[in-house]
């Protein structure tokens, strides 16, 4: 093999070199690109399971609210049954009244 040989292979390995180099540095911000997306991954899944917890919560506060109105309404309905009960007894009661003293 003449020197003129030798320096044409070792040309042609330090082009091929080069260019696995390049390669190699690329990979290296892909596979930083790949990590940083797994890591925005893992934030996202945690703040979303923060999420649907918080929002569980607020549905058990919703149902809780949405109870009241209806347990107030219970509550009239008991009081207006209570009166309209205890007036009727006071008018049948003076009504009896009424009818022993005609008699």
């Amino acid at each position: 093999m003449t020197d003129e040989e030798i320096a044409i292979k070792l040309t042609v390995l330090e082009q091929e070199t080069k260019s696995a180099k390049h390669r190699l540095d690329d990979l290296e911000v892909q596979n930083q690109a790949i990590q940083d997306l797994a890591l925005s991954v893992r934030e996202l899944t945690i703040n979303m399971t923060r999420m649907m917890e918080e929002q569980e919560k607020q549905g058990q506060d919703i149902d809780a609210l949405k109870a009241v109105p209806g347990k107030n309404w219970g509550t009239v309905k008991k009081a207006l049954s209570n009166a309209f009960l205890g007036s009727l007894g006071t008018a049948v009661g003076a009504a009896l009244l009424w009818l022993l003293k005609q008699t």
